[in-house]
């Protein structure tokens, strides 16, 4: 390309992921009239326009999204190489980036990062709490927690935790006045907690199994949270029934703090996987990281 370089296309390509001057500005760490001044003179050179910019975004044309497909993943390939180098560091180092649900994050990674972190202090990890099916690769994470049977195909997957068993669950404040299902489809006459699922915008169904029978419930109630805690907190409270993992709650049922209904319908399922895309090049921090978090029965 006459007269260009590589910055230049790093900086469209910043611009066109991050959809925005101001941010893709802030990730390179330049003014955004130095930003804009640099986009406006790779267009120039090449003789065609690779962003539409409006009052309140910015988006890549055709052109720039050729040009965002083609150059895009040659920038993460040489930053995946950059970082591959620290395994020839007398310490590994570097910075990874997951993103998990806090149920996962609460009760396996944190614990095992625990004496991870202090073992190796050049490493740093950033965790992004998620209820959606986030894409890790468009979203620039190193890797994503999910329940097993929720992993893609073509990403490699390590479990890191046990199988897992939900439980529906009120207090007993809660049942005082109203009598336990006996059957998935009578909790279409109670008060439940639901949970919304970003990714698809909506509630999420409770899901039984019982005898090879599967049931999806779409359930009602007054109250809505992104997150298990607060639905959790909800159901001691006496506000309805939380459909939760098992391990959430067995305390609060030891000490009769709340009362377990449909434990019939809730068989053991495959539990938390880290993964990560097939074509990662490892570098020797997530490595190790991988071999922290990984389950040992």
């Amino acid at each position: 390309m006459p007269g260009g370089n590589l910055n230049d296309l790093q900086a469209f390509v910043a611009v066109a992921k991050e959809h925005s001057f101001t941010k893709a500005a802030a990730k390179l760490g330049v003014s955004q009239s130095a930003l804009s001044h640099t986009i406006r003179g790779l267009e120039e050179r090449l003789g065609v326009r690779l962003l539409t910019r409006t009052t309140r975004s910015v988006s890549p044309t055709e052109a720039g999204e050729r040009l965002l497909q083609t150059v895009g993943p040659r920038f993460e390939e040489i930053e995946a190489e950059l970082a591959a180098l620290s395994e020839f560091r007398e310490k590994p180092a570097g910075t990874i980036r997951i993103t998990a649900v806090d149920y996962a994050v609460d009760t396996i990674i944190w614990p095992k990062l625990t004496a991870f972190l202090r073992e190796y202090p050049d490493i740093k990890v950033e965790i992004v709490i998620d209820y959606g099916l986030t894409d890790i690769v468009a979203q620039r994470y190193d890797a994503g927690v999910r329940i097993g049977e929720q992993v893609a195909r073509d990403m490699i997957a390590v479990r890191i935790g046990p199988d897992m068993r939900m439980a529906v669950v009120g207090a007993p404040s809660y049942f005082a006045t109203r009598s336990e299902p006996k059957r998935p489809q009578e909790l279409i006459g109670h008060n439940c907690i639901n949970l919304r699922l970003p990714t698809h915008g909506g509630l999420y169904a409770w899901e039984f199994e019982k005898d090879g029978r599967e049931l999806k419930v779409h359930v009602d109630g007054q109250l809505v949270f992104n997150g298990t805690n607060q639905m959790l907190n909800a159901a001691l409270a006496g506000f309805g029934l939380a459909y939760v993992p098992e391990d959430l709650v067995k305390r609060h049922l030891t000490k009769g703090r709340l009362t377990r209904v449909l434990e019939d319908w809730c068989p053991p399922f495959s539990g938390f996987h880290l993964y990560y895309p097939s074509r990662r090049q490892s570098s020797a921090a997530f490595a190790l990281l991988v071999e922290a978090l990984r389950y040992r029965e």
